[in-house]
């Protein structure tokens, strides 16, 4: 995970030993403006891990979990949206989303198809 800094497009709140949270605005494509979204990130437990979700109430666009893995990885590293077995879902707040990758070992990746 990259090291994290205040910047134009993110406002950090608060840090800790493992993570911490702030609002980031997120560029709206094909739009002037931005929206704006709560942010938070950690590294513990083995996991890097980065959840967003909009002040707006709508769900996070493709493009913004693109922006987003943007800011807190490196172009060459995987990260995933994970969709557990339902009797695994853990739903805290609508409308979040969540990019993880784990510590210490590569991520698979499926195949390149060109379909």
């Amino acid at each position: 995970m990259k090291e994290i800094k205040t910047n134009k497009h993110l406002r950090v709140k608060r840090t800790g030993m493992d993570g911490g949270f702030g609002v980031i605005r997120l560029p709206r494509q094909n739009k002037k403006g931005y929206t704006e979204a709560s942010i938070i990130w950690s590294w513990g437990g083995g996991w890097e891990h980065v959840s967003v979700r909009p002040f707006s109430g709508s769900n996070p666009t493709w493009d913004d979990m693109c922006f987003i893995k943007d800011m807190f990885w490196n172009e060459g590293d995987c990260v995933v949206q994970y969709h557990p077995p339902k009797s695994q879902y853990v739903n805290v707040a609508e409308n979040c989303l969540h990019l993880w990758r784990p510590l210490g070992q590569s991520m698979p990746v499926p195949p390149m198809l060109f379909v």
